[in-house]
């Protein structure tokens, strides 16, 4: 458990600040890099506009509709990472004048080829088909449509023909039946490849497609798997697969640090401030350019020291999977010790001792073992594997039996702690995939190549990009118009043209983007809550429906026994209770509880599922006391039972099973089962207690236990009663859904319990509440000649009149009610009428999940798809699980929230500490507060660059500007402070029952921006026109003091403006010392205002070192503005001014400052105002969920109850992703 939690630490250290990532195009596929920094900075946002051919938003132009016959086709096809690919050739030509591009244009080209690898192919190729392509273009089906490109690689099987004689007549050749011999060429004996995110992909010569390689294939049937490995691969056999299918290693290369450098340095943010310190420099302002050169540098130095360790730390992770030594058996040379790198799909291996780890996935064929499957579930609970039986049947061996396929594979990365032989035997498990084809390695991948995250802020965040550089770009050519007719020479007017862009864009945009995520993320650790993904903090702040699992996340994760209810012929008995103290009698009940588990003993303690521990413990048992468990039949989440087969000592051979009460109950002798098994099965369901029956049956002792058909032994069992279990709500569990209901947030239960044990424990926790009904969904699935029919009934919750101590019951009530139509109803469901309901009914399924609240015996993969048809609707889902079957759905929400720190929890975004979900909440209230921050620092960043760019502008006009250190005192003293504080206020502890606006383009941000603009532009304006009618503007002077003007008595009053600034410097002025007095302070109160407090973040006032900081700057500026310090005046380029006009400053600063924290406090954060503003113009959301809210409050037929549909009247049957069939455990 240590190493593993240690292990599990690592990954997610390693999973921290990664990026999605697409490797680089230009690297071919043994070079690709698995590293990336995912720091949420400007260079999230400029990569999605520019991607470098590795994160989200990479090139998405399309590749046109003229393409050759066989140039496309689909990788990967139906699965996650479904992939386009595209043929090439490379065409020397187009690669000369690529070359000679790539010179001419100082290397822009190839960086712009390095951002877009889609445009380094078109460039570079020509079309053809995949069979002559030298190089494929690859392009995700998914939205982000990501491109990259490979080169096709060659495999030379020469080397055997000299070392084994093998020719292209060789039967191992000759032999097409897999797909490694039909991608081998012949006569030359080479087999052509691709490698993508860390899997080979062969050219399937026969069928003419890339297909995937270091796998069994799908097809193979039981039977063929034991004819055909079941003895071993020759070693001819060996040497082939080893070549074609690569080592059986898990390799993450340790980056190096030059490689992550340049990677870092040719990020489009710092090829920007590379272009601004050049400029800079010829401008002489290197105070700042150095200022920007030594962040960059700091920034650059950290991301790269953080990547490497990062590497190194996984490296280190996956770097002993490698290194294993096993035993393997040789067709002809018998059991040899093998390195794990070198085994192959299809290699024998041969298991002995204990507490193996496995290099591979390998199916099971002889003997048992019992795994540790921690890093796969998130559970470290020994689960028992069982052999593939040799059947006749010639179905693939997955499809073979109803039982879950997974029991009988070996997954890499797991721990065999027992290896149990069959009689005399050994333990054999044939090599099912390898290196990254694994379990495992699927895991790592998932770390490298994380599926990229699409948020409306991010693209809104290019929008506003690109408003700033469109504002750039008529500022260039307003600087031009002035510059060029004023006569200046071309160098300064070039320069003072692009000069603008570096204003437009301020340089502190990726510091200020940065931080409020930073301090998210520090306040959530400080709570226990560990995040792996933090641009994802931002998608908290939008959730507003949250999944939760029921076991071990709303109720506690241990079971106690509270009982068990004996039946006999005359039906159900008095219930034996635990806690009496009393022993339960010894009979073929106490054997059931006492046999049928997965319990081992090991280094002298029980050990297994914590459910079996305790059902053992409360019969109070001693191992190994007259009953020896001969077979077990394990567990199966599809199956919903265990059977195990005893031999009493010196008595009867008996068969003893457990399961889902319903299940159980079909295996029984009718007869045995009472009549009122319903009605008593539903007492303790609908009290929240976990119900598990059990049976037996007596055997005939003169068939060996191993030869006996499970089919046979689940047959005729005598029905001995029900275990109950107690499985009580977690105390956090109640307030924290209040919590969440009371700020309109959804909460859905989706569990693999059973239905009316869901719906208790849904009522108790208060995601029902009283009053509300619930209404019971039931679909079948189409049998015969009748269609999939769904049906509706109410279910209502009585008091039951005492006889015992139960409390209620649930009751199937016939009339509707009174307040059914008023939303006040919630939907309950099975995931095995989920899964009929997806499949037939495509226009109910959006309205059930509408009022859709409670879905129980759901399995790992409905609990994905349900989650995604959620997303569908446009909710911004969450999920919340213990990690144990949960991964796919903490993977596939917006925001995934894993109660567990084992490593299958990796996967999830987010991590607590807490094993409760107190940290749903904590992470919604510190996402909106850093929405809300992001807000506040993208329209404060718009408008500290409008400012600055407005002055800049004006003084263009009289061909002055700033300063240097004008510009320095602005751009560090002010904004850079300003930035990194701003962003210090924490979230308000209150969740108010509204969600933050979620784009930077909505109407009340365009408007804040905009107003606030126009009032900067009106005051520097007012300002700028007003120095110019002062009386003492034109004076031949340096300054309007008359203290220290010596020749005040000789003011001109000649008609024409005299020159005023006959200084050492050239830009003092009244225009620049008023416009530059206007724009720093107005940055300062700018901050104030946008600074936001409640109802997302706490008040303004409780960032202390921000207002500390405010006080400071405007202290600063005004002992600046009123100071008569001349060597001040001279250092800052500013002429003194009378004292009435700095008055006057002062007035319009104040002026512009109750106008624009008017307008934001009564306008734009007026939430009645703009709810009143969208009814008057009937405006109304267009997520699918408010549609749907609409359109059933005004059906009068919904929801129908006591009805009965027939898939046939529901027109186009729904499409949906094929679900596992593997329930959660009972």
């Amino acid at each position: 458990m240590g190493a593993a939690s240690s292990e599990t630490a690592a990954l997610r250290e390693c999973r921290s600040r990664e990026q999605p990532e697409i490797p680089p195009g230009t690297k071919c596929p043994g070079e690709e890099s698995t590293w990336l920094s995912i720091e949420v900075t400007l260079e999230l946002v400029l990569e999605a506009a520019a991607s470098k051919g590795r994160g989200a938003g990479a090139e998405r132009v399309s590749m046109g509709d003229h393409l050759e016959k066989g140039q496309h086709a689909l990788l990967n096809e139906g699965d996650e990472n479904e992939m386009e690919i595209f043929g090439y050739r490379t065409q020397g030509c187009k690669k000369a004048l690529c070359l000679i591009g790539s010179i001419f244009s100082l290397g822009i080209l190839p960086l712009v080829f390095y951002w877009r690898p889609a445009w380094h192919v078109w460039a570079n190729c020509v079309p053809c088909s995949l069979q002559e392509a030298d190089v494929v273009l690859l392009k995700t089906t998914d939205e982000f449509k990501i491109y990259s490109w490979k080169r096709v690689m060659w495999i030379s099987l020469s080397a055997l023909n000299r070392t084994s004689g093998l020719t292209p007549d060789h039967p191992l050749i000759t032999d097409e039946e897999y797909i490694i011999n039909r991608a081998i060429r012949k006569p030359d004996l080479k087999v052509r490849y691709i490698k993508v995110q860390k899997i080979r992909y062969v050219w399937n010569n026969l069928e003419g497609q890339f297909q995937k390689i270091g796998s069994l294939e799908d097809w193979l049937s039981s039977a063929k798997i034991h004819q055909k490995f079941g003895l071993g691969l020759t070693s001819e056999e060996q040497e082939i697969r080893r070549l074609i299918c690569g080592p059986n290693a898990i390799d993450v290369e340790i980056t190096p640090i030059w490689k992550l450098l340049v990677k870092e340095v040719l990020n489009p943010f710092y090829i920007f401030q590379l272009f601004s310190v050049c400029l800079w420099f010829s401008e002489d302002y290197k105070e700042y350019a150095l200022a920007i050169i030594l962040m960059s540098v700091i920034s650059i130095a950290l991301t790269v020291y953080d990547l490497r360790q990062q590497s190194v730390k996984l490296h280190h992770l996956v770097e002993s999977h490698n290194s294993i030594t096993v035993s393997v058996c040789e067709r002809k040379a018998g059991v040899q010790d093998l390195e794990s790198r070198l085994l192959v799909p299809g290699d024998l291996l041969i298991l002995t001792g204990s507490r193996v780890q496995m290099p591979c996935d390998a199916i099971l064929i002889d003997g048992s073992c019992v795994v540790d499957e921690g890093m796969l579930t998130g559970e470290s609970i020994p689960v028992t594997k069982t052999p593939l039986s040799q059947m006749a049947s010639s179905a693939p061996w997955k499809m073979q039996t109803e039982a879950d396929p997974r029991r009988h594979v070996l997954f890499c990365g797991t721990e065999v702690i027992q290896a149990r032989a069959a009689g005399s035997g050994s333990v054999r498990a044939v090599v099912l995939q390898t290196g990254f084809n694994t379990a495992k390695g699927d895991l790592v991948r998932s770390i490298l190549y994380p599926k990229p995250m699409n948020f409306k802020l991010y693209r809104d965040a290019i929008r506003f990009l690109l408003c700033l550089v469109g504002t750039a770009t008529i500022g260039m050519i307003y600087t031009l118009c002035v510059y060029v007719l004023s006569g200046e020479p071309p160098e300064e007017v070039v320069r003072k043209a692009l000069d603008v862009i570096t204003i437009a864009v301020p340089p502190a945009l990726p510091a200020a983007l940065t931080t409020g995520i930073i301090y998210a993320q520090r306040r959530l650790k400080k709570k226990g809550i560990f995040c792996i993904s933090p641009q994802r903090i931002n998608v908290c702040g939008q959730l507003n429906l949250v999944c939760f699992d029921k076991t071990g996340t709303l109720t506690r994760g241990g079971l106690d026994p509270w009982g068990v209810v004996p039946c006999d012929q005359n039906g159900f008995q008095a219930v034996h209770c635990f806690a009496s103290g009393k022993a339960l009698p010894q009979g073929p009940l106490c054997a059931a509880m006492a046999t049928c588990h997965s319990l081992i003993l090991l280094d002298g303690a029980i050990q297994g599922d914590p459910l079996d521990l305790k059902m053992f413990e409360a019969t109070k048992w001693v191992p190994g006391e007259g009953l020896v468990i001969l077979r077990q039949f394990p567990f199966s989440s599809a199956l919903q039972r265990m059977t195990v087969i005893v031999q009493e000592m010196g008595g009867a051979r008996l068969a003893f099973m457990k399961g889902a009460p319903e299940r159980v109950a079909s295996f029984c002798q009718p007869d045995t089962v009472p009549s009122s098994f319903i009605s008593e099965l539903q007492i303790y369901t609908t009290q929240g207690f976990r119900v598990i029956a059990l049976a037996y049956k007596k055997l005939e002792s003169d068939c060996p236990a191993t030869a006996l058909m499970r089919e046979k032994v689940e047959s005729d069992l005598v029905f001995l009663g029900l275990l109950i279990l107690e499985n009580r709500l977690k105390e956090e569990t109640k307030p924290v859904l209040e919590e969440l209901i009371s700020a309109r947030i959804r909460t859905v239960m989706i569990t693999g319990d059973n239905l009316q044990t869901a719906i208790t424990v849904a009522r108790k926790s208060g995601m029902v509440s009283e009053g509300q009904k619930i209404i019971l969904v039931e679909a079948n699935e189409a049998t015969g000649s009748s269609s999939a029919s769904i049906s509706w009934k109410l279910v209502e919750e009585k008091k039951q009149i005492p006889s015992g101590n139960q409390d209620n019951y649930i009751n199937i009530r016939e009339e509707v009610p009174d307040n059914g139509r008023e939303g006040s109803y919630h939907f309950a469901l099975s995931g095995k009428s989920f899964q009929v309901i997806s499949q037939n009914f495509s226009s109910l399924l959006p309205k059930i999940l509408i009022n859709g609240t409670i879905f129980a015996r759901m399995s790992p993969g409905q609990k994905s798809s349900l989650v995604e048809e959620f997303q569908k609707l446009d909710y911004f889902v969450g999920m919340c699980g213990d990690g144990a079957n949960d991964c796919g759905a903490l993977k596939m929400a917006h925001v995934g929230i894993s109660l567990s720190e084992q490593e299958a929890s990796v996967a999830s975004p987010f991590t607590s500490k807490t094993p409760n979900i107190e940290c749903v909440p904590h992470l919604i209230k510190e996402g909106r507060a850093a929405l809300v921050t992001s807000f506040c620092m993208f329209k404060y960043m718009a408008l500290y660059s409008m400012i600055q760019y407005v002055g800049v502008l004006l003084l263009y006009w009289e061909t002055n500007s700033l300063s240097n250190y004008q510009f320095l005192f602005q751009d560090l003293a002010i904004t850079t402070l300003i930035g990194v504080t701003m962003n210090l206020n924490g979230a308000n502890p209150k969740l108010v029952p509204f969600r933050p606006a979620g784009r930077l383009i909505s109407p009340p941000l365009l408007l804040s921006v905009i107003l606030n603009i126009l009032l900067s532009l009106a005051m520097h304006i007012v300002g700028f026109v007003l120095v110019q009618k002062q009386p003492w503007y034109l004076m031949e002077l340096h300054s309007a003091c008359p203290t220290r003007n010596d020749s005040i008595l000789a003011i001109t009053t000649s008609p024409h403006v005299p020159e005023k600034t006959r200084s050492n410097s050239t830009f003092a002025s009244f225009e620049n010392t008023t416009i530059w007095f206007l724009g720093t302070i107005n940055c300062i109160i700018v901050a104030l205002v946008f600074s936001k407090g409640k109802p997302f973040r706490q008040p303004t006032y409780t960032n202390y070192i921000f207002v500390l900081v405010l006080i400071l700057q405007m202290g600063l500026c005004l002992f600046i503005l009123f100071a008569d310090i001349p060597d001040l005046h001279r250092r800052l380029d500013l002429l003194c001014t009378p004292v009435l006009w700095r008055v006057y400053i002062l007035v319009m600063i104040s002026s512009n400052f109750v106008v624009s924290l008017a307008v934001e406090e009564t306008i734009i954060e007026n939430r009645a105002l703009w709810l009143a503003v969208k009814r008057c113009f009937g405006y109304q959301s267009k997520s699918q969920y408010r549609i749907w809210q609409r359109n059933l409050a005004n059906d009068s037929s919904w929801p129908p109850l006591n009805q009965i549909s027939y898939s046939d009247m529901q027109g186009v049957s729904y499409s949906n992703p094929v679900f596992e069939s593997n329930e959660e455990q009972l």
